[in-house]
């Protein structure tokens, strides 16, 4: 199990890479640079984002069960980001608030979506999937709330944080409008759900570019040199996803969801953390190194979070 899990998690960050590389070599021969890859973060945040939890909801059939399932997974989503600020605040309260912004966003926020939905699928089947997606939607709210606060903390732009803020966000946003389509079964036309598919679907390889173009502008030679990374990676790739499975389990969570919600706790930091850095004016550079580091460090933590949390699962 552990060399399988091994096995699908390397291709997975394999084919997310090769993404990436079509980006930065974008970037270096000017078809895709960085500036405009800046330009289209606000695409990203607003419409492509909308239309993956838009979608998510949709896609679920309203049972009884799975109803009690997607609250179940989304309130343990939620409770996942309380325990990961929680655990990292005390760990990036010293140094430049720049780049504590940045290091602070990776420890709380994982690939949710780009690494541990094509995991589950591989590993937990259609259920996994299922259970992961509800965890989105909390990364959504909270990535829109809590996200925001983290990069705005400091500047100018916190003065102006205010409560429409929190609910008119991409994320709040689609869960208003998906919920409601959830359980009334609402099966939209085809005129209006293939455009939603459609936009959805860039989701992945648009961030993947994207973040390509601010890895080919980052200086590999400082990366090991940070120690906060390190922090990071530690905080994400191990901390949180013992500390979840400890009080999940404690819970009471057992089988399939017990090892979706481990799985998309021990995800590695979310590539949105380099669509923020950009979008408030971070260094995306230091984003990019945090990010890939993490990634990379994630092969070998991933399969033995998913193993242990299997194997006492029952």
């Amino acid at each position: 199990m552990f060399l399988s899990n091994m096995w699908i998690v390397t291709k997975q960050v394999i084919i997310l890479y090769i993404l990436v590389a079509v980006g930065a070599v974008c970037d270096k021969t000017k078809l895709f640079t960085e500036k405009t890859a800046k330009a289209c973060t606000d695409l990203l945040f607003y419409i492509i984002a909308f239309c993956v939890i838009v979608q998510s909801f949709l896609s679920m059939d309203n049972t009884p069960e799975n109803t009690r399932s997607l609250f179940a997974a989304v309130g343990c989503g939620m409770l996942m980001h309380f325990v990961a600020a929680l655990v990292s605040t005390p760990m990036f309260r010293k140094g430049d608030p720049a780049e504590n912004a940045v290091f602070h966003y990776g420890a709380v926020f994982g690939n949710c979506g780009y690494m541990a939905l094509p995991l589950a699928s591989a590993v937990l089947g259609q259920e996994g999937v299922f259970y992961c997606s509800a965890v989105i939607v909390s990364f959504q709210i909270c990535s829109f709330t809590y996200g925001v606060y983290l990069m705005t903390a400091g500047t100018e732009q916190k003065k102006r944080f205010a409560w429409k803020m929190i609910l008119l966000n991409p994320g709040v946003v689609a869960v208003i409008v998906g919920l409601p389509l959830y359980f009334m079964r609402v099966h939209l036309p085809e005129l209006a759900s293939k455009p939603l598919d459609y936009l959805a679907s860039m989701n992945t390889p648009l961030a993947m570019l994207i973040f390509g173009t601010y890895l080919a502008n980052a200086n590999f030679k400082t990366m090991l040199r940070q120690k906060k990374i390190l922090l990071v990676g530690l905080c994400k790739l191990i901390v949180l996803p013992l500390c979840m499975l400890g009080i999940y389990y404690a819970f009471g969570l057992r089988g399939t969801l017990l090892s979706a919600l481990i799985l998309s706790a021990s995800a590695p930091s979310a590539n949105n953390t380099v669509m923020f850095a950009a979008k408030y004016d971070k260094d995306t550079g230091l984003a990019a190194q945090t990010v890939s580091a993490v990634s990379l460090v994630s092969i070998v933590t991933m399969p033995a979070m998913i193993a242990l949390a299997m194997s006492i699962s029952g």
